[in-house]
């Protein structure tokens, strides 16, 4: 959902002064306090500038199974939201202290409730193991006002300005950031495989999720697959985890009794993608 050429110099102007925000945070280790303080900007800005589902029943649905999640976790220094977007990509991100965004295309393209919780699970990990706050501080080592420039302009602009911000951009400093992502997507998968049977749900539907996007996009997998590890390496080795644990399969659940499948169904009409039921003749 590109916006119009209008909005951008709006939005755009409004991702730089977040940019600001995240720099000036970023020059000394980020503590919990200071994480929060930059979560609740970022949501104020997200409130503005994303285009969120406001229907009760889809939003309740997705904070509910978010909530059992990080009950399975347990203690957080972090109180969690959870938010759905309106956006066909598959895909979803955390912001820092807590504030997750599943996108409505992530729903839509989850098989059962397993694999969407497992989407869900993956992002509270990047929360809980710090790794927002870990990277924040990293990227002050490798031109910090320059990559999140471009992580702002890609949120707040659309993919056309994330790229145009791009352009003449350090390969080692990307490099150098990339080396930490392909660690914290591990610890992140780990984290899911962790806590998913403890909140009740077959952990084996993060690996059918990957799989379904790596049918649909190819081997780079696409939003929730590009970072690395490369998606045939993220399944391999999430799956070994999970034979590893020796889990009660039966005990596990996969599905919800049609509830997804009635979030889904609610989400294509607000959408558009499909057109009401007809009326009776």
């Amino acid at each position: 959902m590109r916006p119009r050429a209008s909005e951008r110099p709006r939005r755009l102007r409004r991702g730089v002064a977040l940019v600001l925000v995240l720099a000036l945070v970023a020059c000394a280790p980020i503590t919990v306090h200071q994480e929060k303080q930059l979560g609740a900007q970022f949501a104020r800005e997200a409130r503005q500038e994303l285009p969120f589902v406001r229907d009760r029943a889809v939003v309740a649905y997705v904070r509910s199974l978010g909530d059992e999640l990080v009950r399975a976790a347990g203690p957080q220094p972090f109180a969690y939201h959870f938010y759905v977007i309106e956006d066909e990509e598959i895909n979803a991100f955390a912001a820092p202290a807590g504030y997750v965004y599943v996108h409505t295309g992530t729903i839509l393209a989850a098989k059962n409730v397993s694999e969407l919780a497992g989407v869900m699970a993956h992002e509270v990990g990047h929360v809980a193991r710090r790794h927002i706050a870990n990277n924040y501080n990293r990227q002050r080592n490798t031109g910090i006002f320059y990559n999140l420039l471009v992580v702002a302009a890609s949120i707040f602009g659309g993919g056309y300005a994330g790229q145009a911000a791009s352009v003449g951009g350090g390969l080692a400093a990307a490099a150098y950031v990339n080396k930490f992502g392909r660690d914290d997507e591990r610890d992140a998968d780990a984290f899911a495989v962790e806590v998913m049977p403890k909140a009740g749900y077959q952990p084996m539907g993060l690996v059918t999720f990957f799989e379904t996007i790596q049918r649909e996009s190819g081997a780079g997998g696409g939003g929730f697959l590009s970072s690395h590890p490369a998606p045939a390496e993220r399944i391999h080795d999430t799956r070994a985890l999970i034979r590893s644990k020796a889990l009660d399969e039966e005990s596990l659940l996969v599905t919800d009794q049609g509830k997804l499948e009635i979030i889904q169904r609610r989400i294509r009409l607000l959408t558009g993608e499909v057109d009401s039921e007809p009326s009776p003749l």
